[in-house]
């Protein structure tokens, strides 16, 4: 146990920069936590952490360690806090991770209620459209929107992401209304550059068949928030996700460009690293979110 404990500290180190920090967070000394770590790293026989005069940096044998053993502590955490409270409890810090919009608009709102329900928990939330290792940065759930490419992560979908092109009514009534797919290489588009590169192709689905158009436009970013509002602006045509642009819609800000040629659809999925056991914090938040957003998701209501 005492090496399960060692490496455990070691990953708080990790997590929070540096040994002093960890120190606090797991109530021991910095001198108790330094003579810990020079333990771990003599019995395994390698150096795990590369010490300079301002920051700590894992070596590649405490990268190895760090996604390897991350797993194991977890794993036995979540089986000794099953036993202490017979599989009913939830406790612990929930470390999760999401895009920045959706978090903000549908997950913050969230926060109180489950907060109230399992009062034993602490949240972490980092909102970021930058995807993450999970494994490597300790995070226990992250909310991903679109195409799941990672094997090595357990995914659940909590809901389906319907996708619009919308443009302002008063850029449409400047540049006119498109008819087809094709009248749209005619007109400004806004532009998501991604993980993927610029998303300058659009396809739409329709009679079984994809037709596929090549777009331009002044705009692009690598933030949904911007090319929304870029839209709202009257500066283009968007592609979006409905969650995003629903109240613009609703609210007559935005107007459906080409309602009768439908867009692929892809997934909101609460995305978790592969283990054995998962912490209840974990399965209770992934539950309380299918609930909350599952079947008839709040933006599609109304």
């Amino acid at each position: 146990m005492d090496r399960i404990g060692d490496i455990a500290l070691f990953l708080r180190v990790l997590d929070l920069g540096s040994i002093s920090a960890a120190a606090r967070d797991l109530d021991l000394s910095v001198a108790v936590a330094s003579q810990r770590l020079k333990r771990l790293e003599r019995e395994l026989g390698v150096r795990l952490l590369q010490r300079t005069t301002r920051q700590l940096h894992p070596t590649p044998e405490g990268l190895l360690l760090a996604e390897q053993g991350r797993g194991l502590v977890e794993d036995l955490e979540a089986l000794a806090d099953g036993l202490r409270r017979s599989g009913s409890g939830v406790a612990g810090t929930l470390r999760v991770t999401m895009p920045s919009t959706f978090g903000r608009l549908y997950v913050s709102p969230l926060l109180p209620e489950f907060l109230d329900l399992h009062p034993a928990v602490r949240v972490s939330v980092d909102l970021s459209d930058v995807r993450v290792d999970l494994v490597r940065s300790g995070i226990d759930v992250a909310i991903r929107i679109g195409t799941l490419d990672d094997s090595r992560l357990v995914a659940r979908q909590l809901a389906s992401n319907r996708h619009v092109l919308c443009a302002s009514p008063a850029y449409l009534a400047r540049r006119g209304t498109p008819r087809s797919p094709a009248d749209l290489a005619a007109h400004d588009c806004l532009l998501l550059v991604g993980d993927q590169g610029r998303q300058d192709t659009w396809r739409f689905h329709g009679g079984g068949e994809e037709t596929a158009v090549r777009v331009t436009g002044r705009i692009e970013s690598n933030q949904g928030e911007l090319l929304r509002d870029a839209a709202v602006a009257g500066l283009g045509i968007a592609r979006h996700s409905y969650w995003h642009v629903c109240d613009d819609l609703r609210a007559g800000r935005l107007q459906r460009v080409l309602p009768g040629h439908p867009l692929p659809e892809s997934g909101i999925h609460a995305v978790m690293p592969q283990r054995r056991l998962v912490p209840p914090r974990v399965r209770a938040f992934v539950d309380f979110l299918t609930g909350k957003l599952g079947g008839t998701p709040p933006w599609e209501r109304g």
